[in-house]
């Protein structure tokens, strides 16, 4: 069961380096990667030259290519991991029965903004891919730290729970645990506002709020987070696992989120188009907290963070007053 990885940024390559060091099968890991110049680079330095470029890659089990159409046809498993905002156009050229009998995951917690679709019911009604056959890759684990191989714990989420306990199987390695689930809404959708939650945090922090407020800010924002996906998905669920609550709290805090730091340049007086620049990297949050608020528009969940975020990066308002307001509504 040969399994291919969609994408060539960090966490793609981080998905790369988990899949290689697990022993099990010694399935071919077949990894696509946009850029011709990009593939060839790897296939003769083993490490891929602008995201964690100090993992090596294991060339016996990884093939390398910039062949979209073959590397999924090659496989059984898919994992996307590319930028929500670039998925539709990176699937585009495919023919449309290109997943027939595939089982995809998406490991890529945004929303397609063009559709207000989360990953799943994207290619559920594009692609026509049944829900049983569809994943979620979740949980608090920054792709930095895979690179570092410090102990992480991933969920795999699918309405049929033998797929993910397959994919699971395959991700466990020395320092990979993995939890299975059965919430594909729920983790998904809580993956794509925890980037939310974060960027807030990233503007507190760079407007010189400190550890006491944050804590109590990421103590409501869980709240918000348990509201929306309620409404949505209402099952019975534990937002405290890591899928959820974990997956926040390392989003909201860790060095290494992208979110936050777009977040603390907004805080800082940076533009949007300027700390986006500066990045030279995707903060998912940003297109999800629009996606976000015109989803709710719909369900009409009461969440403070996420519309004071809106307003920030949308609306324009000052990020100073819009935090002072966002104050008054924590509790």
């Amino acid at each position: 069961m040969n399994i291919a990885v969609i994408g060539g940024g960090s966490w793609a390559t981080a998905l790369v380096k988990i899949l290689s060091h697990n022993s099990e099968g010694q399935r071919d890991i077949n990894w696509w990667v946009r850029k011709t110049e990009t593939v060839d680079f790897i296939n003769l330095n083993k490490h891929n030259p602008s995201y964690l470029s100090d993992v090596e890659i294991n060339l016996s089990r990884v093939h390398v290519s910039n062949n979209l159409k073959e590397t999924i046809e090659n496989s059984k498993i898919v994992i996307l991991a590319v930028p929500s905002a670039f998925l539709k156009d990176t699937l585009d050229p495919l023919p449309p029965d290109i997943f027939f009998e595939k089982i995809v995951f998406s490991a890529i917690k945004g929303i397609i903004p063009e559709d207000l679709l989360i990953i799943g019911d994207f290619l559920n009604q594009a692609y026509l891919i049944s829900l049983d056959n569809i994943g979620v890759i979740t949980g608090p684990c920054h792709a930095e730290e895979v690179a570092m191989e410090k102990l992480s714990y991933l969920t795999i989420a699918s309405k049929d729970t033998e797929n993910a306990a397959t994919l699971a199987s395959m991700m466990n390695c020395r320092y990979i645990k993995t939890i299975v689930s059965d919430d594909i809404y729920g983790t998904e959708y809580s993956a794509v506002i925890k980037n939310i939650i974060a960027i807030a945090n990233g503007i507190c922090h760079g407007l010189g709020y400190g550890d006491n407020f944050q804590a109590v800010l990421i103590s409501n924002a869980i709240q918000e987070i348990k509201r929306f996906v309620d409404k949505v998905h209402p099952i019975d669920r534990d937002i405290n696992d890591s899928a959820y609550l974990g997956d926040l709290l390392v989003t909201a805090y860790s060095q290494f989120s992208r979110n936050r730091t777009f977040g603390n340049m907004i805080g800082k007086g940076h533009s949007v188009a300027t700390a986006q620049l500066e990045m030279n990297m995707i903060a998912e949050g940003y297109y999800a907290v629009k996606c976000i608020h015109e989803i709710n528009k719909k369900y009409q969940v009461d969440m403070p963070i996420t519309t004071a975020v809106f307003n920030i990066l949308y609306l324009k308002t000052n990020p100073m007053a819009e935090m002072k307001a966002l104050t008054e509504k924590l509790s």
